[in-house]
């Protein structure tokens, strides 16, 4: 993909892909069940994975840019991570599965079907946003997606709660959120997982180990192996490598193939890296956090370029690559456009008041939604 000066972490800038890391990046799907389940993924698959990676990349592009040109003060982006995101949505079901995003995982969005304009107007706080203009934190349970919770751990226990619904109703459905690293450490967290594990429920927990926890690198803010967690609570569980889109997918369909069959939950360790700093405020700061060489080594592991190499060496015409991320780009910019367009209309001071999520002002369920 087109790399951005302005945009674009330095190793980021002049990419060129490891002939040693895309072996890795095949080598990592040979591993059986996982090749059988790339294997039944068709071109047109693979294509809407490069597409849903470049929308979700693009997306954190857009909203760099508006702290750039003053339109926002800060965002909160996923440089590096994509891959995480978009693997295991994909491997969900948008008409019946509900995901509770972290804000990094804003990708999740656009993939359930909220507009892309909706995703950039939850950075304006707009009365025609998806909450109203109450939160950045943004959702839309039509579209079966719960807004996170600022409290970084908090939203376990609501999915976990979601997946006993399902199964209290006797619905096939899945339930799934994202963990990071910092926030395996709450009470929250541990309290909704070992409900789950419990009472065997259809949820998905993805660790998401960006190696930091705002500012506190993993080794500072925890001891043991994360990689030990299905274990210690006696659930399924899977490793990936969450810069392999593919890899992703794989277990997460195993997860929710699992949960629909009853033999829920599961928990997912992805091992990332952010290419950035918390927020878009403190750059400066991570980088002084790890080494250089961190960013090095995974720099060269931009999930986005290890998969255009990956479909390349499939034999993929890197000119239809292109023309994606074309038209790609022009939805992306046309969305960020339709949100500036209502940038004025604040919600009335009255708003502030909760109401509840509603569509036509009728209290939204998770009945409303087909199963």
């Amino acid at each position: 993909m087109k790399r951005y000066l302005a945009f674009d972490p330095p190793e980021y800038q002049d990419w060129k892909a490891d002939p040693e890391l895309v072996r890795a990046f095949e080598q990592t799907l040979a591993e059986p069940s996982r090749a059988a389940l790339v294997a039944e993924l068709s071109e047109d698959d693979l294509l809407a994975f490069y597409r849903d990676l470049l929308t979700t990349r693009l997306h954190d592009i857009g909203l760099k840019r508006w702290v750039r040109q003053g339109v926002i003060s800060k965002a909160w982006l996923a440089t590096g991570e994509e891959a995480v995101t978009v693997g295991s949505v994909r491997a969900l079901d948008p008409t019946r599965d509900i995901v509770s995003p972290m804000i990094r995982n804003a990708g999740a969005c656009h993939m359930m079907g909220m507009p892309v304009a909706d995703i950039f107007r939850g950075y304006l706080a707009t009365e025609d946003g998806p909450n109203g203009g109450r939160d950045l934190h943004i959702g839309a349970l039509a579209k079966g997606v719960i807004q996170p919770i600022s409290h970084m751990g908090t939203n376990v226990p609501v999915m976990a709660g979601v997946a006993l619904a399902f199964r209290n109703l006797g619905q096939k459905r899945v339930a799934l959120t994202w963990i990071g690293d910092g926030a395996t450490k709450t009470g929250e967290c541990h309290e909704g997982l070992n409900l789950a594990a419990v009472q065997r429920l259809p949820a998905i927990f993805i660790i998401q180990n960006n190696q930091v926890a705002l500012g506190t690198p993993l080794e500072q803010h925890g001891a043991g192996d994360l990689e030990a967690w299905p274990a210690m609570y006696g659930v399924r569980g899977w490793n990936c490598d969450g810069n392999n889109i593919l890899d992703v997918y794989a277990v997460t369909r195993m997860a929710a193939d699992a949960c629909r069959a009853g033999d829920g939950p599961a928990i997912i360790v992805a091992s990332t890296f952010r290419m950035g700093g918390h927020a878009t405020h403190d750059e400066r700061e991570a980088r002084e956090t790890f080494p250089p060489e961190l960013f090095e080594r995974w720099g060269r592991r931009d999930p986005v370029g290890l998969y255009e190499a990956y479909l390349e060496a499939r034999g993929v015409d890197p000119d239809e690559l292109r023309a994606i991320e074309e038209l790609v780009n022009d939805e992306v910019a046309a969305g960020a456009e339709e949100a500036l367009a209502s940038r004025d209309r604040q919600p009335a001071p009255e708003k502030a008041l909760y109401e509840g999520i509603s569509e036509g002002g009728t209290l939204l369920s998770l009945e409303r939604r087909p199963v």
